[in-house]
């Protein structure tokens, strides 16, 4: 009779369950053991993967707090740089565009001389109106200059220094320009006030004068030229037992945002307030 050996007999037995198992497997049988015996295993490898990258970024923390501060020093710098540089080139907009609109407004007035000015102070005095630019008598400036900017009538120079002067804004209290407006024609005063706001004085009850109507230089009273936009009237008052009417005006300059103006060189005032009071008769 054919005996089989022990060692064959191992052998087959063995191929016989590794071929069992491998039909198992592709069967997909084995599947929850498999994960069952693995999960174990990936476990303590993912808990060994965690333990050397914690050392590792232990070892390494000084030298990478280090880098990371210089370089978030670099970019705060860089940042800050930029910044600046921002701001400088907004500002320098904001002179091309204002320098731009003076431009246009000198080509408009060819008739006048003009000398831009930089605006480098205010009076801190709430109650008065004034301005200071950057140029004075060494540059030609002298008393009475009338001053404009590119929307209209600012003032007119007050006192003089050789790199510097003083700008009387018409919205000081003690301001007063001879205006028309337009298109009626109406004489009037403008006159500023504490409050720095405009209105026009000594307009006859008679006189024409509406809401919207422009307001310009007269050229009358010899301290300014003709035709300089001044403002617009926005409200009319008449009381029954005036003897003139009342207009409040909006100024077409915005008076707190004032940088650069121009001063009207070739104009020379005329003072005829002496000329205004009557004579006395000699004896």
């Amino acid at each position: 009779m054919f005996k089989i050996s022990p060692r064959t007999l191992r052998a087959l037995l063995i191929a016989l369950v590794v071929i069992g198992l491998l039909a198992l497997s592709l069967g997909g049988y084995l599947t929850p053991l498999t994960r069952w015996t693995t999960r174990p295993v990936l476990a303590v490898q993912a808990w060994l993967a965690r333990a050397y990258e914690g050392a590792r970024l232990y070892l390494n923390a000084p030298q990478d707090i280090h880098a990371l501060r210089a370089e978030n020093q670099r970019l705060k710098a860089e940042v800050s740089r930029l910044q600046t540089e921002i701001v400088t080139l907004q500002q320098q907009l904001t002179e091309a565009e204002l320098l731009s609109a003076l431009l246009d407004f000198a080509r408009a007035h060819p008739q006048n001389e003009y000398k831009a000015a930089q605006v480098i102070g205010r009076d801190p005095n709430p109650f008065l109106h004034y301005i200071i630019i950057n140029r004075g008598s060494d540059d030609g400036i002298r008393v009475g200059m009338p001053v404009i900017s590119a929307e209209g009538l600012v003032g007119h120079i007050d006192a003089v220094l050789p790199d510097a002067a003083r700008v009387q804004l018409i919205t000081d209290p003690q301001s007063s320009v001879d205006v028309v407006t337009q298109p009626t024609h109406t004489q009037a005063v403008l006159v500023g006030s504490l409050t720095g706001e405009l209105s026009l004085d000594m307009v006859p009850l008679s006189a024409k004068l509406n809401n919207g109507d422009l307001v310009l230089t007269s050229g009358l009273g010899g301290r300014y030229p003709p035709n300089i936009l001044v403002g617009q009237v926005v409200s009319v008052r008449k009381l029954a037992y005036a003897l003139f009417q009342e207009a409040a005006v909006q100024p077409v300059t915005d008076f707190r945002q004032l940088q650069i103006v121009l001063v009207i060189v070739n104009f020379r005032p005329v003072d005829i307030t002496p000329l205004m009071k009557p004579q006395e008769k000699q004896p």
